[in-house]
């Protein structure tokens, strides 16, 4: 009895026990236009996945401050299969334009692209800080 009793606590426990999508942490950005990169912590939100700016850097990789912090920089992002990403928005601060968008997880390497009316820009290749 005391046996199935340990056995249902570690199944309840383990059950609730959620493992973290590979695409979760935190990304550094390709630089813009103007040299400036980011650091983007992407996590859950909902069903699909989103990404919020938590550092801003110069050309020169110095840190720097930037009414950017703390927005969305990725949203409604849905997984699928083979590291893909896609059906989401992003928005790039150097243009101040958001674009349909698709992600491509490959280990460490995170491919961005930003779509408007066809015309796809290429967000580059973003890699894992942590």
């Amino acid at each position: 009895m005391i046996k199935k009793m340990i056995l249902a606590c570690m199944f309840s426990l383990c059950a609730g026990v959620a493992l973290a999508d590979p695409v979760e942490g935190i990304w550094k950005t390709k630089p813009d236009d103007n040299g400036n990169f980011g650091y983007v912590q992407i996590k859950p939100c909902g069903p699909a996945f989103c990404g919020t700016l938590i550092k801003a850097f110069d050309s020169a990789g110095k840190e720097k401050a930037s009414e950017n912090v703390g927005k969305k920089i990725v949203w409604d992002m849905v997984a699928y299969p083979d590291g893909l990403y896609d059906d989401g928005q992003i928005w790039s601060p150097d243009r101040d334009k958001t674009y349909n968008s698709d992600m491509t997880l490959a280990g460490n390497k995170l491919s961005v692209r930003g779509c408007v009316f066809g015309i796809c820009r290429d967000g580059g290749t973003w890699t894992r800080v942590k």
